[in-house]
Parts: structure tokens; C-alpha cells; sequence
């Protein structure tokens, strides 16, 4: 029997399934950076393209792949996109040219970046308002996840950087079927698809229309700079442990343990988010966020680059799941994809910036502290836009928001 416990069971442990393999996808080329930077002679600069170009896919999927979902179903476009980087991480580990390599990972960018804004709106439709926090932050827990191992995977073949290319594009090609057979598609998507008018209104009204302006806007910068330290992190963090003197292996265990506080951060986050205050659960996540950074800026030993890397990866995480959870409540149904996805996709030209600009100042010599004193700003610019929106939401009047967005009002 299709009970909706059943269905809410389901969607919630398939998108887990695929945001673990979004995870290790997301990693592979930073985790494999030694070995594409040998096959290919890559000095820092093209290194940084390389994980550039697989960002800047993301940007254009994430808001093609949310605007399409709001017209023919999630499940629909998750199950494409999850083909299309399956199939492109797999070419990656037989490509055998630099703009081969470029063009395979923008492909694979472009298949990760549309399944995201389905997976953060199927789960924020498969609850209900008072654990949309708790649910996207399961399924968010996966990517963390899936980064480990895809380190794990780096260490244990180092010598073969395809291995973890072929892995991850492998995964993705056999989840399929099982997406195909047990997804259920949101039953909110299901119930408002009769609206003609509403499921087909422009982009600009989705995003600008009903006095959604200001929250649009708020959410763009704090995606914005908040990506552009998490993909920074993502990609450099072992390029810049080994600058620091640390080896191989050592730079391999804080990124396994920056994913392992990752998967932490992201469930922690989306606990506070739904028993607590955001306004203060935002506040926590940011400065802990900036003091990890310094940490990882000022170790010297592995035991406390250990703690700060772990750290780094818990509230980078936690914040990135903060603005997940805080998206989909701003949108009604019938432009949530879109909303969300437009949100990712302007937070994904911070991505892009993360990885050139720590490629250029690593170049120009500044080295790791000033790799991560450029982000700092950023940051706090973040915390004081989201904070807006959880302020707008406390006031709002509609029901629809008003309800979708409690943790405003909590002790």
C-alpha cells in the first residue's frame, strides 16, 4: 500500500541515495587533483579551470533544471540530470586532451547542478512545514558523505586518478532504475499541476512577483558568498594543506574528516533550524564558520588542522543547509523549483569565484591565510542577508510562508 508515510520514506531516502553520489561527484576532481595535474601538466591557473568548469555547469543546470521541474515534474528532470553526470563523470576518466577534460567536467556541472534544486524541493514537499528543516538536512547529509569517499577513494588509488571518476559515474547510471521504479513524484507538485495559469507564470514573476523582491535578493548574496568559501573548501582544501607543509596522506585525513563534520554540520543544522530561534542558529553557524576558517589558516600541527578542518566542514555545511531549508518556504508550490533553483544558480557564480580566485592569490604567492582572510567579508554579509529573510518571515501576513517558516519564532 502507498501510504504517504511510505511515499514521504521513499523520496526521502532515494535523494539521500543521489546526494551522496552528487557528493563524491562534487569532490572527484579536487580529490583527484595530484594525479589530473601530472596526466595533464597543469600549472595552478588551469588546475583552477578545471574545477571552475565543472561550477560553471552547475549555474545554468541548477536554474534550467528547477524552472523545467516546475512545468513537468522533479522526478522527471532528477532522474535526467542524475544520467547526465553519471555519464560525464564516466567520460572523464578517459578523456585525453585538457579541453576534452574542461568539457567533460562542465557537462558533468550541468547534470549536478539541475539535480539539486529537485532533491532540496522534493523533500521540502515531502513533509510537513514543522520538519522541512530536519528532512532536506538528511538528504544534504549525503553530499558531505559522498565527498569522504570520494577521499577515501583518492587514497586508496592514488596512483589510479581514473578510479574515482569511473566509481562516480558508475553509481549514478545504477541508481536510476531504482529512481524510475520507487520515486514517487511531490504530491504538491501532483495537486497544483491543474493551475495552468500559476505553473506557467514568467520567471520574473516567479522570482520578483507578490513582493518576493526583497527575500529573492537576500537569498542570491547569501548563497553567493557562502558557496564561494564552500567550493573553495571543497576543491583547494588539500592543494592548500599540502602548500602548508602537510603530506599526502594527512591532507587526505582532514578532508575526510572535513566531509565527516560536514555530514554532521548539515544534520545539526537542520535540528537547530526546526527547535530554535534561526535567527540565532545563523548567528552560531557563521562565527563558528569564520573561527574554523582561522583555525585552518593558523595550525601547524595535524592534530589541530585535524580540529579545524573538521570544524570548517560542520559549519560550512550547516550553513549551506541553513539556506536549503529557508528557500523552499519563500516560493509557493508552483514556483518552488524555480525559486530554489534560481537561488543556487546565482549562489553558483560565488562558486566559480571560490576556486579562480584562491588559484590566482595561491599564484600570486599570498599563500593559505591569504586564500582565507579574502573570504571573510563575505561571510558576514551572508549571515545579515539570511537574517533578513527569517525577520520578513517572522512579519509575514500570508499563510502559506508564514507557516512554512516557524523557526523564526522559536526561543
Amino acid at each position: 500500500m502507498d501510504t504517504p508515510s511510505r511515499r514521504t520514506t521513499l523520496t526521502i531516502a532515494l535523494c539521500f541515495i543521489v546526494a551522496l553520489i552528487e557528493g563524491f561527484d562534487l569532490q572527484a576532481a579536487g580529490t583527484a587533483a595530484a594525479g589530473l595535474r601530472q596526466t595533464f601538466a597543469l600549472d595552478p591557473k588551469s588546475m583552477g579551470w578545471v574545477f571552475s568548469a565543472g561550477i560553471i555547469g552547475l549555474l545554468p543546470g541548477a536554474f534550467f533544471g528547477g524552472w523545467i521541474a516546475d512545468r513537468i515534474g522533479r522526478k522527471k528532470i532528477l532522474i535526467g540530470a542524475v544520467l547526465l553526470f553519471g555519464v560525464f563523470s564516466l567520460s572523464t576518466a578517459y578523456v585525453n586532451s585538457y579541453s576534452g577534460l574542461l568539457l567533460a567536467r562542465f557537462m558533468t556541472g550541468l547534470g549536478l547542478g539541475a539535480a539539486l534544486p529537485n532533491l532540496i524541493a522534493l523533500c521540502a514537499e515531502a513533509v510537513g512545514e514543522q520538519r522541512r528543516g530536519t528532512a532536506i538536512s538528511i538528504m544534504y547529509a549525503g553530499v558531505p558523505l559522498g565527498g569522504a569517499l570520494a577521499a577515501v577513494v583518492a587514497m586508496l588509488f592514488t596512483e589510479h586518478w581514473q578510479t574515482t571518476f569511473i566509481i562516480g559515474g558508475l553509481a549514478p547510471l545504477l541508481v536510476v532504475p531504482l529512481m524510475i521504479l520507487l520515486l514517487p513524484e511531490s504530491s504538491a507538485f501532483r495537486q497544483q499541476q491543474g493551475t495552468v495559469t500559476v505553473a506557467r507564470a514568467s520567471t520574473g514573476q516567479a522570482l520578483f512577483g507578490e513582493d518576493r523582491a526583497r527575500v529573492t535578493l537576500a537569498l542570491w548574496l547569501s548563497y553567493f558568498f557562502t558557496l564561494t568559501v564552500m567550493y573553495m573548501l571543497l576543491n583547494w582544501l588539500p592543494s592548500l594543506l599540502l602548500e602548508q607543509g602537510f603530506s599526502k596522506a594527512e591532507a587526505g585525513l582532514v578532508q575526510m574528516l572535513f566531509n565527516i563534520g560536514g555530514a554532521l554540520g548539515s544534520l545539526l543544522g537542520g535540528v537547530l533550524l526546526d527547535r530554535c530561534n534561526g535567527v540565532k542558529v545563523v548567528l552560531f553557524v557563521y562565527a563558528g564558520l569564520l573561527a574554523a576558517l582561522a583555525g585552518v589558516g593558523l595550525s601547524v600541527g595535524i592534530v589541530p588542522m585535524a580540529i579545524a578542518g573538521f570544524s570548517a566542514g560542520l559549519f560550512v555545511m550547516a550553513a549551506q543547509l541553513v539556506l536549503y531549508a529557508l528557500a523552499p518556504p519563500s516560493y509557493p508550490t508552483s514556483v518552488r523549483a524555480t525559486g530554489v533553483g534560481a537561488a543556487v544558480a546565482i549562489g553558483r557564480l560565488g562558486s566559480v569565484a571560490g576556486p579562480l580566485a584562491a588559484g590566482q592569490i595561491l599564484a600570486a604567492g599570498a599563500g593559505t591565510t591569504g586564500v582565507l582572510l579574502a573570504t571573510s567579508p563575505g561571510l558576514v554579509i551572508a549571515a545579515l542577508t539570511i537574517i533578513s529573510v527569517i525577520v520578513r518571515s517572522a512579519s509575514q501576513t500570508t499563510p502559506e510562508l508564514r507557516t512554512a517558516n516557524p523557526v523564526a519564532d522559536k526561543p
